[in-house]
């Protein structure tokens, strides 16, 4: 079986020093252990994808960038009869953020929202009552690594609100409250493969700023959660990651429950290094599903 590890053509808008450090380990790994497996950029026009009975997610960090043409790659996975992993289906639904509306619906807890389209009518000032908070965080529903994602106080709220009016025209967007325990505990990732814990971190910002993502700034820090704490974010995976090899749980806590702000299921950043034995335990679930 010929596996293709998926990537992104690098134009230097992501932090690629990052995603080449836990992918190229990853793919050595993989091939000390037998497989037959290959970086591949997921859109390059000169890849022949009949060679290809498996392909595997890594980090196709541009896909919302290109997302036409990504569900158009989608299909053409499809079509070749190429397994995807995680699923094409799971993939699709996890690509729009309004998928979190579907988890709350199922009685699991989430950070609040509001999604809005370009036909909606809003002031941004009425979400500070809406949510008894005097931060927001506005961000795309089809969007990754804080690209046009944004904190307004009543300070720059005029500024966001004329940068959203625009911005809303040709993409939703979601509101949310900032938690001010991002900031204040960091924001906490669970890392399962094929449905079984891994190991957890804590993202926390530099001084200054809002985003957890090293690419800002944002340093890690691992941790040994408490059984019961493990169990909630399972409820995540095991009702919306079904099949999934890997699965990315990140929330906080807001007095001791924690609230879901998104379940990573496309290109999220595993942090293997934090543990030698992530990349068995990787390996053990692809075995798995294959």
């Amino acid at each position: 079986m010929k596996i293709a590890l998926i990537t992104y053509l690098d134009l230097g808008a992501y932090d690629s020093e990052t995603v080449e450090s836990e992918d190229d380990k990853l793919l050595g790994f993989l091939k000390a252990k037998g497989l037959d497996i290959e970086e591949v950029i997921w859109n390059d026009p000169a890849v022949n994808w009949d060679e290809y009975q498996l392909a595997i997610l890594k980090s196709p960090w541009d896909y919302f960038d290109l997302i036409q043409d990504f569900y158009q790659w989608l299909d053409l996975l499809e079509q070749k009869s190429i397994r995807l992993l995680n699923p094409v289906n799971t993939i699709r639904w996890n690509s729009n953020k309004h998928y979190l509306k579907e988890i709350e619906q199922a009685g699991l807890k989430i950070t609040p929202g509001v999604f809005v389209t370009a036909a909606d009518q809003i002031d941004l000032n009425d979400f500070f009552e809406k949510f008894n908070s005097d931060k927001l965080i506005v961000k795309p529903c089809i969007s990754g690594g804080a690209k046009n994602t944004f904190k307004v106080t009543k300070a720059n709220v005029t500024e966001i609100h004329e940068i959203l009016n625009e911005l809303k025209k040709t993409e939703d967007f979601i509101i949310q409250p900032f938690l001010p325990e991002i900031l204040e505990s960091g924001e906490w990732s669970f890392v399962f493969f094929n449905g079984k814990y891994s190991h957890t971190l804590i993202k926390k910002a530099k001084a200054g700023d809002f985003r957890v993502q090293p690419a800002h700034g944002g340093s890690v820090h691992p941790q040994h959660p408490e059984l019961h704490i493990i169990e909630t974010a399972a409820k995540y995976v095991n009702q919306f990651a079904k099949n999934c090899l890997y699965a990315r749980v990140d929330g906080t806590f807001v007095q001791d429950e924690f609230l879901l702000m998104e379940l990573e299921l496309i290109e999220p950043f595993l942090f293997l290094n934090t543990d030698p034995q992530n990349y068995e335990r990787y390996y053990q679930a692809l075995m798995e599903l294959i």
